[in-house]
This record gives structure tokens, C-alpha cells and sequence, in this order.
């Protein structure tokens, strides 16, 4: 019998590469913490920055060999560490090091500007050992008479532990997506489980998700609740009902259960769907036609009883609700003269409207992209090689590639020299000329905009390439009128393609730059510069509430992973996400195009 989703992983794990180099880096960072010899945590980071440059294949064949050890960094206690979390999954060594610290203190890790060092100094002259501690500490003025650290020091680690506390209720799009679906398909597999969906704003694709919102049919409830909250990433059961359950995550994420009969589903679906503007507006338009629409079903408003007595009444009758039996969402919508309206447009912003008109979109899909055009090697900051970077966009079908590693500015990135540069678009062309993968692979870079809006590289650089990503990196604190002008600057310059992405944020860490979305818009309209929606879950930006406006005006987007690594390609998923719901088509969005198409594009 072949085991289900959840069964699956329970199952031993073999790491990839980057999973075993990031608890590398941990070892490391926990080493440091501890206060370790700097050697020993050095040779940890060494050994997850020789390992990103192995690909998938020879790190394989170096283990089954026993020939690890002979790599120039990984020594022999590396080397079995690997190992053993190659095979297994496991290392005894990082679950023993991770019991010895103090939970705090790793706690602290997450707030920005605090690094292994200052916590250490922290603990070790202040006896700072969890958040609170540390919050008090810097409302006494301690932390800021302690050398290195300063007054400033001390007002970046308050707002840090305030953004903590804030960003802390939310959770990523893709994180939430990850523990969800494999729920959800479990649901599905369950013996007299006939529907079951995620709900709420996962559903919905919104960039973050508060909590998790599961909606099932089934006839017997008791089964359903036991699988759901026995769940081996449960932490807590807070609640546990005859038809409802509720349970914490190792991750913080909280999700709700609600069992529902068949009959009820469809309406049970689409209210906790959401949002609650849009479920307003379609209640009101229920109304409007004599009819209440909720949860329970869709009945007539007039008579006694709230609208769950009404829908039982009528099960009771065994006839169907107001406007025949309604088996799913478009019998729904249709039932008040719309046309089906896609999850992601469900905010209330006039998708009820345009509904009524026929008049919604074909949004963009998954399966409409054709290749994306932001994405790193080992080059500068990525943890594959080209090589890779190309087999994976092949294995996903992609029609091309486009490499866009740092320009020689963002050292902190590794950044390339021209002459790396130059050396880099020798070996795309050399690797499509050899035809070893079905994907052509374009020759582009992510070019710094320097601090007055002049690019990183020279004139004649940049034409040796296929397509120029331009994006700000640095000086984040210009005030909206020097940054939009640096962005326009950049976005007038003629070798330039497309705008990488736009504000900067970073969803949960840090609030974009200040910038005037608008004048960048109209900037990128005038100069046939594409604005491309960046697909890590991190980022998404451009913002998803600009893009209709800003399409519908002829702005082309172009939906890129800016992948760091194979699996980061993948996160286009949810930058599709965030193009639905800018109501972005497959004709708003370059990355559609066929390859003939996108070498015509980018010639022009």
C-alpha cells in the first residue's frame, strides 16, 4: 500500500546538497553562539560553501566512493558528518547542539542586526538570555553602554523585537502553502471524506496568511477530527469538537477544521474563503434578490429563523436550496447571476461587478509560463551551478533560462567582475551550443542601480548580453524623491530590460523603501521596460494591488523566481499567485512567450 502525504514524510530523508549546507551554516552559527573556537565554526561555513559549488550528481558519487574527504575542505569529520545527513536525514552531533542552547538565545537570532557575536556578549556581560531580558536591557540603557553596541545599536534592536511581534502574527504565502497542501490531499484520502479544501486567505493567494482554514465533507466527523489533530507537525491541540478542530504547528501557524455535510459544502467553502469584503457584497446582492447567503446554504430572507434553521428545514424537506441544488462554486455564483469568480479575486474590489458584466479575466496559470529571467548561479550568491540551474528549468519544461547573477557592486553577494562576467556568457554559450538540455539559456545580469541611478557596468558590457535586470541593492534610507529618481534614471537608460523588484520589501522582515510606485510605472510605460513580479515568497513585489491599473495602461510584467538555487524556480507558484490577483493574463506577462517570441522581444 502506498503510504499518503503525511505518511510519506515520516519516511528517511536524503538531503539535498543545500539542505545539508544550510545545518552546516547552523552548526556554525550554534558553534558561535556557544562560544566555540572561531576555526571550528569557520571550517563549518567553509564546508556549506564548498559543498553549494559540488553539484547534486558528483556530491552522490564522492560519498558512494568514499571519496569526500579528498574535497579541499571537508576534512574527515566533515566528510562523515555529510555523509551521514546525505543517507539519513539525521545528525545526532547538530540535534545535541541544538539541545545545549539555551532556547533564547537562538530565539534572538531572529531579530535583524543581532548575530551570533552580539548575542554571545550579550549573555555573557548583561546575562541576556531571552527577548524579554533583552528588551528590558535596552529600555534601562545597558545595551547601549556595552562596547560595540551604542545607542544606535540599541534603538535598531527595539524596533527589530517591535517588527518581531508585529510580523510574528503573519506567516508567508509559501510556508503556509507547504504545510497545507499535503494536509489537504491527506483529507482527500480519508475513507468517507468526499471534499476537502483549503480556505481562508491560502486560498485566496494573499502574499501572507494568518492561519490555516480547512473545509471537509464527510458524514462522520469523529475519524476526520482524530487524523487532523494527530498530525506528527501538531504542537498543540487547542480545541477538539464534534465537527470543528483547531491546532498549533511546530511553526507557530494555527489552522482550523470544520466538518461539514455534502450539501453544505460549497457554501461553507466559499464563506470562509473570503474576504470579508467580498463576502459582504455578496450577501448584500443575495439580499437584493430575496435571498440570504451564508455558511449554511442559500435560502429564502424572508420567514422566521436565522438562515441555519432555514437550510435545515429544507434538508429536512429533502428539497434543494432556493435555486436548485448547488453542487459547486459556479452553480453558486451563477445562482445570483455571476459568472465564477477565481479565489484570488475575492477582495472586494470589483470583482462582483465586472462578474455580472462577463467581464473577469482569463488570469495567468502556472502552466502558461514558458521560462523566467531572474535567477543566480554559483556564480555570485546562488547555491547551483549553471549547469544545474539549467537541468532543473529543463525538468520543469521550461523553453529557456535567463541567468542574472550580481553585478560587481553587491560584494556582499559576490558580485561579478566584467571579466567574470564576460567569462559567465562564454559558458552559456558554450552550454547551448553543446544542446545538453532542451532549455536555452539567455545571458543577462541583475545590475546594480547606483546611488544616482547610474548602472554598475559600462555601456559596452551590457550589450554583450541578451537582457540587463536592473535593481537597487543598497542606500535604502534615500528619501521618495531621490530614490524615484534614482529608479527612473536607471529605467531610461537604454540597455535596460526590466526593473527588478521594485520597493525592496521583504515580507515579515523589512518595509520597502520609500519610492513612488506611480512615476516608476509611468517611467517603465514610456520606456518599454518591463516590471517584473518577483516570485520569492519574501518579496512579491511588485505588490499585487498595482498590477491591474498598471496593466490595463500596457505595463508588461515578467513573474521571476530570482532563484538562488534549483528548488527556488519552483516559487514561481506563488508569484503566479500575486499575478491573479492583480488580475494579470497570460498576454500582460513576457515569460508566456514561446522562445522565438522572447529572442524577438529582447533583440528589440
Amino acid at each position: 500500500m502506498h503510504p499518503g502525504p503525511i505518511a510519506e514524510s515520516l519516511l528517511p530523508k536524503h538531503m539535498t546538497k543545500n539542505e545539508i549546507a544550510d545545518v552546516l551554516e547552523e552548526i556554525g552559527t550554534l558553534m558561535e553562539l556557544k562560544g566555540e573556537n572561531p576555526f571550528k565554526v569557520r571550517a563549518y561555513q567553509a564546508g556549506a560553501r564548498t559543498l553549494e559549488a559540488i553539484e547534486e550528481a558528483e556530491l552522490t558519487r564522492l560519498i558512494a566512493e568514499e571519496q569526500l574527504k579528498t574535497v579541499k575542505g571537508i576534512g574527515d569529520a566533515l566528510s562523515q558528518k555529510i555523509t551521514e545527513l546525505h543517507t539519513t536525514g539525521k545528525l545526532e552531533f547538530f540535534e545535541k547542539l541544538k539541545a545545549s542552547i539555551e532556547p533564547g538565545l537562538a530565539e534572538m537570532l531572529q531579530i535583524p542586526g543581532l548575530g551570533p557575536k552580539k548575542i554571545r556578549a550579550l549573555h555573557d556581560k548583561l546575562g541576556v538570555a531571552s527577548i524579554a531580558a533583552l528588551t528590558k536591557a535596552c529600555h534601562d540603557g545597558t545595551v547601549a553602554a556595552l562596547d560595540g553596541f551604542g545607542e544606535k545599536t540599541q534603538e535598531k534592536i527595539l524596533a527589530g523585537i517591535k517588527n518581531r511581534e508585529a510580523y510574528g502574527k503573519r506567516h508567508l504565502w509559501w510556508e503556509a502553502w507547504e504545510i497545507a497542501a499535503p494536509i489537504a490531499a491527506g483529507l482527500r484520502q480519508l475513507p468517507g471524506v468526499s471534499q476537502a479544501e483549503s480556505a481562508g486567505s491560502l486560498r485566496r493567494g494573499l502574499e501572507t496568511v494568518g492561519d490555516l482554514d480547512f473545509i471537509v465533507a464527510a458524514g462522520d466527523a469523529a475519524p476526520v477530527v482524530a487524523w487532523f489533530t494527530g498530525q506528527p507537525q501538531v504542537k498543540e491541540v487547542t480545541a477538539a469538537g464534534e465537527t470543528k478542530a483547531s491546532v498549533r504547528f511546530e511553526s507557530g501557524l494555527q489552522a482550523d477544521l470544520r466538518i461539514v455535510p455534502e450539501e453544505q459544502f460549497v457554501f461553507a467553502l466559499h464563506h470562509f474563503t473570503g474576504s470579508k469584503d467580498h463576502n459582504v457584497q455578496m450577501r448584500q446582492r443575495a439580499l437584493s434578490r430575496g435571498l440570504s447567503l451564508s455558511e449554511w446554504g442559500l435560502v429564502p430572507a424572508e420567514g422566521e429563523g436565522t438562515a441555519k434553521e432555514k437550510a435545515e428545514a429544507l434538508k429536512a424537506k429533502k428539497q434543494p436550496s432556493e435555486k436548485g441544488k448547488i453542487r459547486n462554486e459556479t452553480e453558486l455564483f451563477g445562482a445570483l447571476g455571476l459568472h465564477f469568480i477565481p479565489p484570488e479575486l475575492r477582495e472586494g474590489l470589483g470583482e462582483i461587478e465586472a462578474a455580472e458584466k462577463g467581464e473577469l479575466p482569463r488570469l495567468v496559470e502556472l502552466g502558461d509560463l514558458r521560462g523566467a529571467f531572474h535567477n543566480h548561479t554559483t556564480a555570485s550568491d546562488g547555491r547551483n551551478t549553471l549547469a544545474e540551474m539549467a537541468a532543473a528549468a529543463a525538468a520543469l519544461g521550461w523553453e529557456y533560462l535567463g541567468i542574472a547573477d550580481h553585478s560587481k557592486s553587491s560584494f556582499q553577494a559576490n558580485g561579478l567582475s566584467e571579466e567574470r562576467l564576460l567569462k559567465q556568457v562564454a559558458e552559456i554559450h558554450a552550454l547551448n551550443a553543446a544542446k545538453k538540455f532542451k532549455t536555452h539559456v539567455f545571458t543577462g545580469v541583475e545590475c546594480d542601480i547606483l546611488s544616482d541611478g547610474r548602472l554598475d557596468y559600462d555601456d559596452a558590457i551590457l550589450a554583450k548580453l541578451d537582457y540587463v535586470v536592473v535593481s537597487v541593492h543598497n542606500a535604502f534610507t534615500q528619501d521618495e524623491a531621490t530614490m524615484t529618481a534614482r529608479i527612473i534614471r536607471a529605467i531610461e537608460h537604454p540597455r535596460t530590460t526590466m526593473l527588478g523588484h521594485l520597493t525592496g520589501r521583504l515580507l515579515l522582515r523589512r518595509e520597502g523603501y520609500r519610492v513612488d510606485v506611480v512615476k516608476v510605472i509611468d517611467a517603465a510605460i514610456a520606456h518599454g521596460v518591463v516590471i517584473e513580479l518577483n516570485a520569492s515568497p519574501w518579496r512579491l513585489d511588485m505588490d499585487w494591488r498595482h498590477w491591474r491599473k498598471a496593466a490595463e495602461r500596457g505595463l508588461v510584467c515578467s513573474v521571476n523566481p530570482d532563484a538562488h538555487e534549483t528548488a527556488g524556480l519552483d516559487q514561481v507558484r506563488a508569484g503566479i499567485n500575486s499575478a491573479r490577483k492583480g488580475w494579470l493574463t497570460k498576454e500582460n506577462v513576457l515569460n508566456t512567450l514561446p522562445l522565438a517570441a522572447v529572442r524577438q522581444r529582447l533583440r528589440r
